[in-house]
């Protein structure tokens, strides 16, 4: 079966006087202790950063490679921004390009899946899973690579 074409059309905005340097996705959960396995053993990714908040993590900073993510505990966030401490947990989908989705396959065995390993009509392929705190990360390698 053939992929169906798309069009899609962009607006087109130029600020050049603005600078991005990254962006790092700060994920909102219950407890962050239970999603650290995930990234740390499974998928080798380093703590550089924590902040306690009692006898728990209150945020976290894990990074490899060049990709970073934070994790905030939802108490934390409701003493640090009150407005935004009740976000729908689990309510993110990340996707992080990887050389080996096999490797990465191998890596979250046992995860709850929530894309099954496929090749898109664009030519990625890609694994998605759920991680422990409800959001869905999805791993994607691409021809080029």
């Amino acid at each position: 079966m053939a992929a169906a074409s798309r069009t899609v059309f962009f607006a087109e905005v130029r600020v050049s006087s603005i600078k991005l340097n990254k962006l790092s996705p700060v994920l909102v959960v219950d407890a962050i202790e239970p999603c650290l396995s995930f990234w740390v053993d499974r998928l080798g990714f380093t703590r550089i950063a924590e902040v306690p908040d009692g006898d728990r993590l209150g945020f976290v900073i894990l990074q490899k490679d060049g990709v970073e993510v934070m994790y905030q505990s939802r108490e934390s966030v409701r003493q640090d921004i009150p407005a935004l401490a009740d976000v729908p947990a689990g309510g993110t989908n990340l996707y992080i390009d990887v050389a080996d989705v096999a490797a990465v396959e191998r890596a979250v065995k046992g995860a709850e899946i929530v894309v099954p390993r496929r090749t898109t009509f664009y030519g990625a392929d890609e694994i998605g899973v759920r991680e422990p705190g409800g959001n869905a990360v999805i791993f994607g390698q691409h021809p080029s690579h």
